[in-house]
């Protein structure tokens, strides 16, 4: 079952601390905004066409699981070169779960230290990454 970008949306804005806002002209997922009024580290990216999403991932990971799986995950050359982020394709995600798991790890990535250890339950390994309750 294909993934949507409502899926992402709504994943997204159930892990601790999150926040829609525009930039870009597409929607972006932040994290540690918090009652502080400010904008918060960005976790997320949705496309503007609503098929992908991009998510932080470490640049030395990256080469390894676009080779592993060029069908669901990809940068843009020249946008994304120089940058700790990955694009993700909506469609070639199995289910939520493996959604689920991979923004949960990009909002791990972003999310302030204090908040990240405030919720342990983000960390538990399940059989496709991290266990996340719904």
């Amino acid at each position: 079952m294909a993934t949507t970008a409502e899926d992402a949306r709504r994943i997204a804005l159930s892990l601790p601390d999150s926040s829609e806002k525009p930039a870009w002209g597409m929607p972006t997922f932040r994290v540690g905004g918090g009652a502080s009024g400010k904008s918060g580290k960005i976790f997320a990216a949705l496309a503007d066409d609503d098929t992908s999403i991009g998510v932080k991932c470490p640049q030395e990971e990256r080469a390894e699981l676009i080779a592993a799986e060029p069908e669901k995950f990809f940068i843009r050359p020249g946008h994304d070169d120089n940058y700790a982020w990955l694009r993700v394709r909506l469609a070639a995600v199995e289910d939520t779960a493996e959604l689920r798991s991979i923004l949960t790890d990009s909002w791990r990535q972003a999310a302030p230290k204090r908040l990240a250890a405030a919720h342990p339950e983000l960390d538990r390994p399940g059989p496709k990454g991290p266990v996340t309750s719904s």
